[in-house]
């Protein structure tokens, strides 16, 4: 089943979050068993080219890549796109009129602003009517909900047509309110459990991005009924069971 009918469906994917361009890291978690895998384009150095060679390799692995934009920004939706993603996040989405633009960078003319080119997507010219019926029924456009300034408009934000699903930016909707990475502050665990429970009023694909790789957390979170959830990033995976394996090591020469 294609990621876009499970999210309809309203089953609980799991997915990470690539921000090192190195195809061997994104193979090791596109063979992990991920749902889906988010290459991040707005806190990284990834550059675009390596982007494509990111986007492939996950495709190729059999698990639908997804691209953080660096912003809601038409030019580079369109390469993303063009090079194969099955679908964009959009950062810091806060208007109606900033999910209707995400939207209308996704699609062709008429329904959008979106232009036509022949590409990796387009089998390099020989799928081209392929995709565009592709383009039409599975491309995935989801909007980051991070900031104050989204949740009065949240529900305008989540019923724009072609809007998929949302993805809590935990660190950004913290800083926003002047706590930045205090989670377990009660005024921010009141606006993430405001933003879910929208999500879920409207039947939308409830995500949040679980930034550490913690089991227990993301328990947490699927019992309260988030299903679209992004399980940690390949920085902190590396450097806490690095850390670990160290510090087993010097405890057990003590």
């Amino acid at each position: 089943m294609k990621l876009k009918e499970r999210l309809e469906k309203g089953a609980i994917t799991i997915g990470s979050w690539i921000t090192l361009p190195n195809p061997g890291i994104a193979e090791i978690f596109a063979k992990a068993g991920f749902d889906w895998l988010v290459v991040d384009l707005e806190h990284s150095t990834i550059s675009m080219q390596q982007a494509g060679e990111l986007i492939r390799t996950i495709d190729l692995a059999g698990v639908p890549p997804l691209v953080r934009l660096t912003s809601n920004n038409p030019d580079q939706i369109k390469v993303v796109l063009d090079a194969g993603a099955h679908g964009v996040i959009a950062p810091m989405v806060n208007t109606k009129l900033d999910a209707q633009k995400l939207v209308a960078a996704t699609r062709y003319a008429p329904e959008g602003v979106r232009g036509v080119g022949l590409a990796r997507a387009q089998g390099y010219g020989a799928t081209f009517d392929e995709y565009i019926n592709w383009q039409k029924t599975s491309l995935i456009s989801i909007v980051q909900i991070e900031h104050v300034d989204a949740l009065d408009n949240l529900e305008e934000i989540l019923t724009v047509p072609g809007i998929d699903g949302f993805i809590i930016g935990p660190y950004d909707l913290s800083c926003s309110m002047g706590k930045p990475g205090d989670f377990e502050d009660a005024e921010f665990k009141k606006n993430v459990d405001f933003i879910l429970n929208v999500g879920l009023k409207l039947k939308k694909p409830s995500g949040i991005h679980i930034v550490e790789p913690d089991e227990v957390a993301l328990r947490e979170r699927i019992a309260q009924e988030f299903n679209f959830i992004a399980y940690s990033v390949d920085i902190r995976m590396l450097d806490t069971a690095a850390r670990s394996g160290v510090l087993t090591a010097k405890e057990a020469m003590k």
